[in-house]
């Protein structure tokens, strides 16, 4: 976009970034820059602003907190939007009975909502423990673990549409599952938990179980999206397998193309070293899944988003 156009939203509410380093945003830290990134300040101002990107033929892509995002060295072209103002990240909760509604912008933290409720006392939300990113990204791919999963709490959802209506859905109609759903296409404004009031000390000691054990068994302090790949499905049992011993059995820990590595604490995490490009990890991943189907005769698809020039997800 160039700035000539992004004078079309310069009356709007919203704080305006020309080449941005988005790369720079997730939680992989490479990658290249975003023609524009916007960041509105109210539901009116992100409403007008994806009418106005409609109007005028503009992507659109929304970044959440970056944690499973890889973007291509190239950067993205159109408008990157960023919930990250304070109106987006607010948290309210409603108590009935001993069940708390928690309702939260899209833009919440994972991590500071796990513990917010702990603090309170609140029980339901320890499954997200050790899980980074926003509540809006974490409802768009269900996610979650052995422990549980986003939609487990998850009441109700707002949806701005992309041709500028407000929907507020009821979870249970949107078939979650594992990792997906079928919440239509849209922005994530903002969702409701269902939470139940419990003994603080007990909700800590389930959040640090949860934790401990993901600071044991991943590689939490390197540079990464999370898991790279979904757990496939079994076509004889139609159960779930790891992604990450699939890989391990493939014989691919730290297994690396330029800077990016297959972790040796668990395969299903690509990491990164100093110097590392998105270049290095797209390959790897390609790499992996073609010998994870050439060894173990399981096609394997990737959780990691990965965000090019031309290419809208």
């Amino acid at each position: 976009m160039t700035p000539a156009r992004s004078s079309l939203l310069g009356d709007l509410d919203v704080d305006i970034t020309l080449d941005a380093p988005l790369g720079a945003m997730t939680w992989y830290g490479i990658g290249g820059r975003a023609d524009l990134l916007a960041c509105p300040r109210s539901d009116k101002a992100l409403i007008d602003l994806v009418t106005r990107c409609r109007i005028n033929d503009t992507p659109v892509r929304v970044l959440g907190g970056g944690a499973n995002l890889l973007v291509d060295d190239g950067g993205v072209d159109g408008v990157v939007i960023k919930l990250d103002h304070e109106h987006f990240r607010r948290v309210r909760y409603t108590a009935r009975g001993d069940i708390t509604a928690a309702a939260m912008g899209a833009g919440a933290d994972l991590f500071r909502l796990v513990q917010d409720t702990r603090r309170r006392g609140l029980r339901g939300f320890e499954m997200m423990a050790g899980i980074p990113g926003t509540a809006g990204g974490a409802v768009r791919m269900n996610a979650g673990g052995a422990w549980g999963q986003m939609s487990d709490a998850l009441r109700t959802i707002t949806l701005l549409t992309h041709d500028g209506t407000v929907q507020t859905l009821n979870s249970a109609d949107l078939d979650f599952r594992y990792r997906g759903s079928d919440l239509p296409s849209g922005i994530i404004m903002e969702c409701t938990l269902s939470l139940q009031e419990d003994d603080p000390i007990r909700v800590r000691e389930r959040v640090m179980k949860i934790f401990q054990h993901k600071r044991s068994t991943q590689p939490m302090a390197d540079h990464s999206a999370g898991c790279a790949f979904r757990n496939p499905v079994d076509r004889d049992t139609g159960r779930h397998l790891s992604a990450g011993a699939l890989i391990d059995q493939a014989g691919l820990k730290g297994r690396r193309i330029g800077g990016a590595m297959v972790s040796d604490q668990h395969a299903n995490f690509v990491v990164t070293e100093p110097g590392a490009s998105a270049s290095d990890v797209r390959r790897l991943i390609d790499d992996i899944r073609s010998l994870v189907q050439e060894r173990m005769g399981v096609t394997m698809e990737p959780e990691i988003v990965v965000w090019k020039r031309s290419e809208v997800p």
